[in-house]
């Protein structure tokens, strides 16, 4: 397994559950350190944010995976990053006894990616719920969202309308992919680009309490 650096920000006492962030390309570890605080701003959860495996030559920061057309990662570097990041998770699992069904999977752009890939991925555990900002799900010749385990599994989705790096139809999809597959999806859209609206922070931050307390 790569070993994978990451931040964490303890809770106020007991843990309610865990909130993994995966941050976006070219980005590191510390990146949604802030997003944590805002989505859990009584500190409730365990916030860990793990880094990408990738540096690549000639780009900053970070990366889960090749990219050679939006939506269709480089199968060996996704599943390499898949591999390594459930990895990640598992023995985050062990190590703060907080259970997968207690545990959120989030992120934003690239880091949605990776938390559809591992929230949805065949033989993975199911999470409480996954948040994905200005993200999509995969697609991959060698790869598919397993659906049929996770009827009613939480997901927040928003994305903007004028998003040039990742086109809000990919987030449009998969609204409607998770939603066929039963799961229990709050979409919302903005008129920003790639970015993350404030005022979904809030529906967000709504949900995230919904979802680790049931």
């Amino acid at each position: 397994m790569t070993q994978l650096g990451f931040r964490e920000r303890p809770a106020d006492g007991e843990p309610d559950g865990l909130l993994v962030l995966h941050h976006g390309r070219g980005a590191d570890e510390f990146d949604l350190l802030p997003l944590g605080d805002a989505l859990d701003p009584q500190r409730r959860l365990h916030v860990v944010t793990p880094a990408a495996p990738l540096l690549l030559p000639g780009f900053p920061g970070r990366h889960w995976y090749l990219v050679p057309r939006v939506g269709h990662p480089d199968p060996d570097s996704f599943h390499a990053a898949c591999g390594a990041l459930a990895g990640f998770h598992d023995e985050l699992w062990e190590r703060t006894s907080i259970a997968p069904e207690r545990t959120v999977l989030g992120g934003f752009s690239m880091g949605s990616v990776m938390s559809y890939a591992l929230g949805l991925g065949l033989g993975r555990p199911v999470p409480a719920g996954i948040l994905a900002f200005s993200g999509f799900v995969p697609v991959l010749d060698d790869w598919q969202p397993d659906l049929a385990t996770r009827a009613g599994l939480r997901t927040f989705i928003a994305h903007g309308r004028r998003d040039p790096v990742i086109e809000v139809e990919f987030g449009r999809s998969a609204r409607d992919l998770l939603s066929v597959g039963g799961l229990e999806v709050s979409y919302h859209e903005s008129d920003l680009g790639h970015q993350i609206d404030p005022a979904h922070l809030m529906a967000a931050h709504r949900w995230l309490a919904g979802t680790v307390s049931r």
